[in-house]
């Protein structure tokens, strides 16, 4: 069932839970994180208006990337059918099924990605997340759904719809070509969207450091955006949250 076939209700409903699931991750990553990096600075209002403001402009940005995807992903075949079964009250769990199991595996492939990609992390960076390290739970909450909500559910399907819409007459289903030139570029926003938290961790950025943090998230990146294109948001999803787990299990048994 697609999102043009609901009744509006539903549809309403359907991006209201896909707002509220991004919101966890943007409330718990501004909460827990944002004290904590600017513990020693000179604050230019209270630290809960600087909060709430974040929060509030976060949750604008999520609002169009859900909007975006509740628009469009349903024309080019991209879905989020766990998040419309329970807008829709249908069964859940047997929608989830199929998504939780490639997830599962996705993300087993994602954190022995990213435990691999940690032994060769530039020294700097090193040193400079040893000082600061984002806490699990905003890493799978904010990584695992807002990022997904951003990256995938938002601009990958903007950017899937855009050329099957002005190259491809809007007719049939998007050509591969076009799919994948959305998973890509989307991949490399992502690894680039890390930049300014890297940079303000380390007070610089190198080439060497640029190329590594944009290279692996991006990879990351194409892993995701292929569960999202084959299986559906919550595959994405899933793997994306599993992926920092099983990193952060895999780096406590090595040390």
């Amino acid at each position: 069932m697609s999102t043009e076939s609901v009744r509006k209700p539903a549809s309403l409903r359907f991006g209201l839970y896909l707002w509220l699931a991004g919101m966890l991750g943007v409330a718990t990553l501004f909460i827990m994180v944002i004290p904590q990096q600017i513990a020693d600075t000179v604050l230019p209002a209270p630290l809960w208006l600087l909060i709430l403001i974040s929060i509030l402009q976060s949750g604008v940005l999520l609002a169009i990337a859900v909007w975006l995807g509740v628009r469009l992903a349903p024309q080019v075949g991209l879905r989020a059918d766990v998040f419309l079964a329970a807008a829709t009250g249908t069964a859940v769990v047997e929608v989830l099924r199929p998504q939780w199991r490639v997830g599962l595996l996705g993300g087993l492939a994602g954190g022995v990605g990213l435990f691999l990609f940690a032994m060769f992390t530039p020294v700097v960076l090193s040193e400079g997340g040893q000082a600061f390290s984002l806490p699990l739970v905003a890493r799978v909450l904010y990584g695992g759904i807002t990022e997904e909500l951003l990256l995938r559910w938002g601009l990958m399907s903007l950017l899937v719809w855009l050329p099957w819409r002005l190259l491809q007459g809007n007719t049939g289903e998007p050509r591969q070509a076009y799919v994948w030139f959305a998973i890509l570029l989307s991949a490399v926003i992502f690894g680039i969207g890390h930049l300014p938290a890297v940079a303000a961790m380390l007070g610089e950025l190198t080439r060497e450091v640029v190329l590594f943090i944009v290279g692996a998230n991006s990879v990351f990146g194409v892993l995701f955006g292929y569960l999202f294109w084959r299986y559906g948001l919550e595959a994405a999803i899933i793997a994306h949250g599993a992926s920092h787990i099983v990193s952060f299990v895999m780096m406590t048994l090595v040390m």
